[in-house]
Order: C-alpha cells, then structure tokens, then sequence
C-alpha cells in the first residue's frame, strides 16, 4: 500500500472526479435582458438574429419610427453584438443590457463548452 502524498493527492483527485460526474452536474450560464431599439424596417432581421442566438422575445413596443424589441438572451450569445446590430440597422440601432439570472446551458451547447475545456486542458498540460 503506497501512502504517500502523491498517492493520496491521486486516489483524491480520482474519487472526486468519478462522484462529480456520477452527480450529474449541470452547467449554467448568465442570462442578460437586452432591450434592442431598431428602426421598423429592420425589425424582422433583428428578430431573427436575436431567436438564433437562442434569444427568447419577451415583448414589443412602439416609439415612432423605432420598435423597442424585449428579449432575453444567454451572455455568450450576445458578445460583440452592438457591432452585429450595427450592421443589421445600418448604423440606428441601439441596445442596452443588464443581467437577469442564471439557466441551465442545454445538453448540446454544453458539451461543446466541456468539450473545448477538455481540448484547453490539453493544450495548457502541454506547455
């Protein structure tokens, strides 16, 4: 029987590891409220956009010429989207967000997450 640190740091790291996964975790991710004010004629594009970024629209208003568009929609979904709106509304749209809560990520989204982890874990042990 081997009793040294490193074995029990092992038999550790291992006994976790195996009473995690049989735990079945999930993963969550951050939900924000984004609130998308787009001219009309843009409102069909934006719409779209926001649903294939696994957006959920939770409401519409009127100002004018503009549509306030309500959604929530995953954190990871809307990085870098002030510059994707921009395009989509050719310079007028605008959006503000603000975080909401957390969700459950849907089993495929999140094992293409631990999937790349595992892939940066790799690399990292590499180097």
């Amino acid at each position: 029987v081997d009793s040294s640190e490193m074995a029990f740091k092992l038999a550790a790291s291992q006994a976790f590891r195996k009473g995690f996964m049989e735990a079945k975790p999930i993963l969550l991710e951050p939900i924000y409220n984004i609130e998308v004010r787009v001219p009309e004629d843009a409102m069909g594009d934006v719409m779209g956009d926001i649903s294939s970024r696994r957006g959920k629209i939770a409401g519409m208003d009127s100002e004018g010429r503009y549509q306030v568009i309500r959604a929530a929609i995953p954190a990871a979904e809307i990085h870098r989207y002030a510059t994707v709106l921009r395009s989509m509304t050719g310079g007028r749209g605008v959006y503000h967000a603000s975080m909401s809560h957390y969700e459950e990520v849907p089993r495929e989204q999140a094992e293409k997450v631990i999937a790349a982890s595992e892939k940066n874990k790799h690399k990292e042990a590499e180097a």
